[in-house]
């Protein structure tokens, strides 16, 4: 069962209560954190402004997070390295920028994975943070995870003819990477190893046929919008994972009050987070419908998609891992939690 996005989200959304001038809860000594990101502030980046905004007002000014914002401390692919340094206490990474350092991480590349609702993506990638392969790989780099940026579900944007069933994929030329990309090779894609910065410049010359970015944000940040003419909004060919993570020692020094005031944090946080991803869909997706052809594929040719190219990609990435972690375990615990977040908040449907 395909679930869309914003199912459940109103209970997400209620415990992002606004804070009051004075909302001191805490007292402790003066720390000051710094988090290193990429880009400028954005719906990505509203999870970790919120935890920032909180524990500030929590502990009247005396614990900071500042967030550097366009790789002002540290090139993206860099920032576990930065970390495990000591060079700041917090900061964001990519799976996919980072493949041989966190590859169990890698999993949530994979095509078709039932994510797509805002909460069961929650529930299910704060789990899998706790899982032994995944710990295993931020311990390498001195780091813990604190909280998932919840990148929505791909979709496709391009300029030309579009594909308007699975077998219309068939040559061409696409930019997706990990999983969603084996995934189109499969259907005879030919992938293309453009630079996010240079995807609106290949669509408009007409070098790249189509490209997946989260949807719809991501798009619409790179402006592929003004140069492409049709967009697919079903097709949900899988996601990605980037998240916060903190310095391990940073984080043994900090005074207890000031941990819990984090832990206390993050339910807000994803919330505000979610609602900034609704709300940047609100404007981007009429925009888009306006200007562009919709592609929405039929729930069988979703299907055919899923069973005959999701799945062996599946396979072989436990194939390639086997050896290096369980990857079998990883993939399993995946779908377990998959399918137990989906009962919990399809129950509340």
């Amino acid at each position: 069962m395909r679930i869309r996005a914003l199912s459940a989200l109103t209970a997400a959304i209620a415990v992002a209560m606004p804070l009051s001038a004075n909302a001191q809860t805490v007292s402790g000594p003066k720390v000051e954190w710094n988090h290193s990101t990429w880009g400028k502030a954005r719906a990505f980046t509203a999870g970790i402004e919120k935890v920032a905004e909180i524990v500030k007002e929590k502990s009247g000014g005396q614990f900071t997070i500042k967030i550097h914002y366009g790789e002002a401390l540290s090139k993206d692919k860099e920032n576990l390295d930065g970390i495990k340094l000591g060079a700041f206490e917090s900061a964001d990474f990519c799976n996919f920028y980072h493949p041989g350092k966190v590859p169990a991480w890698m999993v949530f590349t994979l095509p078709f994975l039932q994510l797509a609702d805002w909460n069961v993506s929650k529930d299910v990638r704060e789990a899998m943070m706790k899982h032994p392969a995944f710990i295993a790989d931020l311990d390498q780099w001195n780091a813990v995870a604190y909280m998932s940026g919840l990148l929505p579900q791909y979709e496709f944007l391009g300029k030309g003819k579009a594909p308007k069933s699975i077998d219309d994929w068939k040559n061409l030329r696409v930019r997706a990477g990990g999983g969603v990309g084996d995934a189109m090779k499969r259907l005879g894609a030919v992938l293309s190893t453009v630079p996010a910065t240079e995807v609106y410049t290949a669509i408009e010359r007409g070098t790249v046929d189509a490209v997946s970015f989260p949807y719809t944000y991501a798009h619409a940040a790179y402006q592929i919008h003004t140069v492409a003419t049709w967009f697919t909004s079903n097709m949900s060919p899988g996601t990605s994972e980037c998240a916060s993570v903190f310095n391990k020692d940073a984080l043994a020094k900090l005074p207890a009050q000031y941990k819990k005031l984090l832990d206390e944090a993050k339910e807000p946080a994803y919330a505000h987070l979610i609602k900034a991803y609704v709300d940047i869909d609100k404007v981007n997706e009429p925009l888009f419908r306006s200007k562009l052809t919709e592609i929405v594929f039929t729930e069988a040719d979703l299907k055919k998609f899923e069973d005959t190219v999701g799945r062996p990609v599946w396979e072989k990435w436990v194939a390639d891992n086997k050896g290096r972690f369980d990857a079998q375990n990883v993939l399993d615990t995946l779908l377990k939690e998959i399918e137990k977040a989906q009962a919990k908040h399809l129950k509340k449907t």
